[in-house]
């Protein structure tokens, strides 16, 4: 026999995504495109915080994670907008009936400066997920010229959701 607790339809889900900087091109973070003088390199259009935003809510929900749904060795995939992703999480929280509640994101990069980007990235990721810029909070913190993200070599995002049933 086991105990059953009535406990609030609640999940917490994280995600996490790494991607090479190479020199060239403009970074796509967050739904927005950046100028600078390099990119992310990645079989899609490689936006790490989309990416890591998308794997927190399929974790949530205990679905197939980016990687088996969007593989990277699919032709289709080949610099496909990263929208597309996020886009299939959502409606797989919609078809469990879940909302999300907030989410917590990091981006970590030495370069460019995020600060000046937040706002925007704030109202285009809530309005892709169908929530308030007032649930998403979004930090960027530099690696202190430690490891690949502090020697620029490499940009990060960690995500951290929290879903509650319809």
């Amino acid at each position: 026999m086991t105990n059953q607790i009535n406990l609030p339809a609640l999940r917490i889900g994280i995600g996490f995504d790494t991607h090479r900087l190479e020199s060239e091109g403009r970074l796509k973070i967050g739904g927005i495109w950046i100028d600078c003088d390099f990119h992310a390199v990645g079989h899609s259009d490689a936006d790490v915080l989309m990416h890591a935003i998308t794997d927190a809510i399929l974790g949530a929900l205990n679905e197939p994670d980016i990687g088996q749904l969007f593989p990277d060795n699919a032709k289709v995939n080949k610099n496909r907008n990263s929208a597309d992703f996020l886009g299939e999480a959502i409606r797989r929280l919609n078809t469990q009936e879940m909302a999300i509640v907030n989410l917590d994101c990091v981006i970590l990069a030495e370069k460019p400066k995020m600060a000046p980007h937040i706002g925007q990235m704030k109202t285009e990721l809530a309005s892709q997920m169908g929530i308030t810029p007032q649930q998403l909070g979004i930090k960027a913190k530099t690696g202190e010229k430690v490891d690949a993200v502090g020697r620029g070599e490499a940009i990060s995002a960690r995500v951290v959701v929290l879903l509650a049933a319809c």
